[in-house]
C-alpha cells in the first residue's frame, strides 16, 4: 500500500522505487503527515534518506565485522608514548580493542590483515570543527534550504572519517541529527560531540543577522542562523538560560557561547566584549547542573580573563591573550583549544579589507600564543575551526600538521590523539561515547589508521591521506583498506 502525501507534502512523492517506500521511511513519513510542521518534515526527511539519496554508504562500510578482526605486523604509536612500539599487534572485537598481542601469537576465528611493517595510530581527533557548516560557503549556509545544507554535511563527514579525523568537538552547528545518523551507522562520519547552536548577544559572533534586520521586536522572525539551529540570540540571563538548556535537551555535550568578536562575523569587532559576567555565570551554571562545561570564543586577553572568573572550561582560540592571562588558565585548570590561524594559503576567505586585517592581526598572534601556552604548561587542544570554507576542508591535517613548527612531531600526535580525547571527556556525564579515545589499549575504541610510513618522523604523512593512510577504520568497521587481505 503507497503512503498518500496530504497535499501540503504532495510536492515530496515520488515513485514506486525510491527509498522513501521501504518500511521505515513510511513509518515516519506517516508520523510527519499527522501534524508536523513543514520545517520539521524537511529535516526528517533529510536526516532519514540521506544515505540512499547520496549513495555514500560504501558495500564495506555496511558490513559489520562478524569475527574479530587483528592487525599484524604493525609499528605502534599507542596516543601516549613518543616511541613506536613493536612486536605486537591489536585484536578488534566489535567496536573495542580487545587486547593487544604478540606478534607471534595466533587468534583463533579472526581475520588477519598484514599491515606491512607500517604504523598504526589512533584515529585523530579535531577539538574545533563545524560538521555543517565547513563545507560550505556563508552565502550558502545563509540562503540555501535547511536540508541541502544536511546533505552536503552528510558528503562532508564521510571525507572527514577518510581523512583519518574519526572524532570531532562541534562547537557550532546543528549536528544532532548528524550525529545520530552516524552513530546509528545509517552514514560514515566521525564521532561528534555537538554543542548545538552558538549562544551569542545581540550584536555579538554569532549574530548573522544584516543591519536590515533590526530593530527585532516580540513579533520578529527568527533569523535564518536561529531558524537553521546554528546560533541563538540571548540576551539578559533569563534568555541565556533558555537558550542554554534547549541545547542540552537536543543533546549537547558541552555548551559554546561567544565572549568576544572575531572576523567571520560583520558587526563585531575583535576586541569587542560580550556577554556581562551575570550572562556568562547563567550559562556556566545551566551547564554545570548537567555535568558538563562551556567553550568560549574568545581572542583578547580581557575576554579570557572574563571567561575564566567565571568559571569557562575551554577557551576557543585565544591568540591575542597576554601573559598574565595565560598564567591565570593553567591556575584555573582550563584547556586552550587553540588553531593554526596563519593567514597563509589554507586560512578560511573573507571578503572584506577589515576582516582580513582583523584574521592578520590574529595570525601574528598564533605563533606567541603556543608559545605562551607552553611556556605555563597549559592544557592545549588542537583544532582547525575550517568554517564556511569547501575547498578548505582537505587541508584538515595539513593545517595541523603546522603546529610541528612548535611541538615535536610526537607531541603532535599525542594532542591530535590521547590529549584532545581529555577534552572531549571533560563532558563528564554528557559524554556520548564512554570507553577510552585517542589511545591504542585493551578498551577503548577501536578507532584505528595504518599509515604508510612513520608520522613520528615525518609529520607531513597526516597531510596526505589518500596516499597515505592505508587503513582507516572506527569503531571496528573497516572505512578504508588498500592493503593486501
Amino acid at each position: 500500500m503507497l503512503f498518500r502525501f496530504g497535499p501540503r507534502y504532495q510536492h515530496l512523492a515520488h515513485g514506486k522505487g525510491c527509498a522513501c517506500h521501504s518500511p521505515q521511511a513510511q513509518q515516519l513519513l506517516a508520523r510527519l503527515d499527522t501534524g508536523l510542521s513543514r520545517r520539521s518534515v524537511l529535516k526528517g526527511v533529510a536526516a532519514s534518506l540521506a544515505a540512499p539519496v547520496l549513495g555514500i554508504v560504501s558495500p564495506a562500510f555496511a558490513q559489520t565485522a562478524t569475527k574479530p578482526i587483528l592487525l599484524t605486523n604493525v609499528s605502534i604509536f599507542d596516543g601516549t608514548n613518543g616511541k613506536r612500539v613493536e612486536g605486537q599487534g591489536v585484536l578488534i572485537e566489535g567496536k573495542l580493542i580487545k587486547a593487544l598481542v604478540a606478534s607471534a601469537d595466533t587468534v583463533a576465528d579472526a581475520d588477519v590483515i598484514d599491515c606491512g611493517g607500517r604504523t598504526l595510530m589512533p584515529g585523530m581527533i579535531d577539538a574545533h570543527w563545524h560538521s555543517i557548516l565547513a563545507g560550505i560557503s556563508q552565502m550558502v549556509a545563509m540562503t540555501a534550504d535547511i536540508p541541502y545544507v544536511h546533505l552536503v554535511a552528510a558528503q562532508e563527514a564521510e571525507r572527514t572519517v577518510l581523512r583519518g579525523f574519526t572524532t570531532v568537538r562541534d562547537v557550532g552547528g546543528p549536528s544532532f541529527a548528524l550525529k545520530r545518523a552516524i552513530d546509528e551507522g545509517r552514514i560514515a562520519g566521525p564521532r561528534i560531540y555537538p554543542s548545538g547552536a552558538m549562544i551569542s548577544q545581540t550584536s555579538g559572533h554569532g549574530d548573522f543577522r544584516m543591519r536590515t534586520d533590526l530593530p527585532r521586536t516580540p513579533q520578529s522572525d527568527l533569523s535564518t542562523a536561529e531558524q537553521a539551529g546554528i546560533s541563538a540570540i540571548a540576551d539578559g540571563e533569563a534568555e541565556v538560560l533558555r537558550r542554554v538548556r534547549e541545547q542540552l535537551m537536543l543533546g549537547a555535550s558541552q555548551i559554546k557561547i561567544m565572549g568576544g568578536g572575531g572576523v567571520a562575523s560583520s558587526y563585531d569587532p575583535v576586541d569587542a566584549l560580550q556577554y556581562s559576567e551575570a550572562e556568562m555565570k547563567a550559562a556556566v551554571g545551566a551547564a554545570a547542573d548537567w555535568g558538563t562545561y562551556v567553550c568560549i570564543h574568545a581572542y583578547t586577553a580581557a575576554a579570557v580573563q572574563r571567561a575564566l572568573a567565571c568559571g569557562v572550561k575551554s577557551i576557543e582560540h585565544g591568540q591575542l591573550a597576554d601573559d598574565e592571562t595565560v598564567k591565570r588558565i593553567a591556575d584555573a585548570g582550563a584547556w586552550w583549544s587553540i588553531q593554526p590561524f596563519l593567514a597563509d594559503e589554507d586560512a578560511n576567505t573573507y571578503a572584506s579589507a577589515e576582516q582580513r586585517a582583523q584574521q592578520q592581526q590574529i595570525a601574528e598572534g598564533t605563533a606567541r600564543a603556543v608559545e605562551l601556552g607552553r611556556k605555563h604548561g597549559v592544557n592545549m587542544a588542537l583544532g582547525t575551526d575550517i568554517l564556511f570554507n569547501p575547498k578548505g576542508t582537505a587541508t584538515q591535517g595539513r593545517q595541523l600538521a603546522k603546529f610541528a613548527r612548535w611541538y615535536d612531531n610526537a607531541d603532535v600526535l599525542r594532542l591530535l590523539t590521547s590529549g584532545n580525547a581529555e577534552l572531549a571527556a571533560l563532558s563528564g556525564p554528557r559524554n556520548p561515547y564512554p570507553a577510552r579515545l585517542g589511545r591504542i589499549e585493551a578498551g577503548a575504541y577501536a578507532d584505528i589508521l595504518v599509515v604508510d610510513g612513520n608520522p613520528l618522523e615525518d609529520i607531513s604523512l597526516i597531510a596526505d591521506p589518500d596516499r597515505t593512510m592505508t587503513l582507516v577504520m572506527k569503531d571496528g568497521r573497516i572505512h578504508k583498506n588498500t592493503l593486501s587481505a
